[in-house]
């Protein structure tokens, strides 16, 4: 299976279109997360309809799995915490989007949304309880904000979520996919790939222009590589 995964567009339409563009090479697209732009002068209900149209396009194009970031939220429920209730509104067989968990191609694919308190994230832990596959099943996670280490370091600190690197130790995925730090993978103290235990972790990062930084996967020869500004740099994920 081959994998096309970008997060934090943040409403970048030329990088969107860059997607539509090459979403016929793989198997999947991911996107890990905002999508919307906060500081963007155009309000984010308005994002929302054009990001909607982009995702039923890339949709026909191929498998396309889609979560939440905390730029995504457009309601804040009963307990004051974000959803993005319109990703949610969205799925259907080609469109997988928060709380969704898919197998395809031998590995489970599991779809987590942002969270910002004690509510959300304990329905982010019991999806994950009752998404875990049987043992010897590969598990893939789409979860916005990176884990503890490289892939969280900002230029002055390390950010990454604790709850994070909790679950994965607790539940030893194959594969994490994040974002959120936008500048990790350009700093010699981040990067783009970090292994936590028996668990690959990514983040691409976020660059400006009409390209979006990138990771191509080929989980047939297990190989990744990360396409951005700086090149391209490839890893084996044997072992």
């Amino acid at each position: 299976m081959k994998i096309l995964f970008a997060a934090d567009l943040h409403y970048a339409l030329k990088q969107f279109d860059w997607l539509a563009a090459n979403a016929g090479e793989c198997d999947a697209l991911i996107i890990g997360g905002d999508l919307l732009d906060l500081g963007a002068s155009l309000d984010t209900d308005l994002q929302a309809v054009v990001v909607e149209k982009y995702l039923h396009k890339l949709s026909k194009l191929t498998r396309v799995i889609v979560s939440s970031g905390n730029h995504d939220g457009d309601h804040r429920d009963a307990n004051g915490e974000s959803r993005a209730r319109w990703l949610g509104e969205m799925k259907d067989e080609r469109l997988h989007v928060d709380g969704d968990s898919l197998d395809v191609a031998g590995m489970r694919i599991t779809v987590c949304p942002w969270w910002d308190g004690p509510v959300t994230r304990a329905e982010v832990e019991q999806q994950l309880i009752t998404a875990a596959p049987p043992p010897g099943v590969p598990w893939l996670w789409v979860y916005h904000a990176p884990p503890e280490g490289p892939l969280s370091w900002t230029g002055k600190e390390f950010i990454g979520d604790a709850t994070l690197t909790e679950w994965i130790g607790r539940f030893s995925p194959r594969i994490v996919l994040s974002g959120h730090i936008h500048n990790a993978p350009f700093y010699a103290q981040g990067s783009w790939i970090d292994r936590i235990g028996e668990t690959w972790a990514f983040n691409p990062g976020r660059q400006i222009g009409g390209c979006p930084a990138v990771l191509r996967f080929d989980l047939e020869k297990q190989e990744v590589s990360w396409h951005s500004q700086e090149g391209v740099e490839e890893r084996s994920l044997v072992g």
